[in-house]
């Protein structure tokens, strides 16, 4: 399959943006605190991103999520043929959503609902990044409502298992 120039200049950029996400974590180590006196550490001891990632957890688990859905979009908007910059761009939407559910305290409690929810997300996502023009509304709600049973069945299997 032969790419044109736009398509070379978008996997490239979806390349970069990926090294560039999984490299600054790690280049923004830490700092090691000591106290002196009578402080006490709290609980969030590291600093930076990390710190940040300590202090806020959804904001950690919508960013994960975002990162992981960015590229599984790209690539379904690749196989699709309907964009790499729109499934990228449509799956960090529903990478973000399905963090948030995985993170939800309250969904914890309800690990049916979660398992649906999550398929429900998924489905969506996908249904969306894969699916442009004439007939999108149709199959879009036919991936999700996919997605939504898949995500059941997963639900009830591992409540028997």
């Amino acid at each position: 399959m032969k790419y044109s120039v736009s398509h070379k200049k978008a996997l490239s950029v979806v390349a970069v943006a990926g090294t560039l996400f999984a490299l600054v974590p790690a280049a923004l180590a830490s700092a090691d605190t000591t106290l002196q006196g009578g402080a006490a550490k709290s609980k969030y001891q590291a600093t930076g991103v990390k710190g940040y990632f300590q202090r806020h957890p959804k904001v950690k688990s919508a960013t994960l999520g975002a990162g992981v859905g960015t590229g599984v979009g790209a690539v379904t908007g690749l196989i699709s043929g309907k964009g790499i910059m729109r499934g990228a761009a449509i799956g960090a939407g529903t990478g973000a959503g399905v963090g948030l559910v995985s993170s939800s305290s309250t969904l914890k409690r309800h690990p049916l609902v979660k398992d649906t929810a999550t398929g429900t997300l998924l489905g969506a996502g996908l249904g969306l990044a894969a699916s442009r023009g004439h007939g999108k509304g149709k199959k879009v709600a036919e991936a999700t409502a996919l997605g939504a049973a898949l995500g059941l069945g997963t639900g009830f299997l591992k409540d028997k298992f």
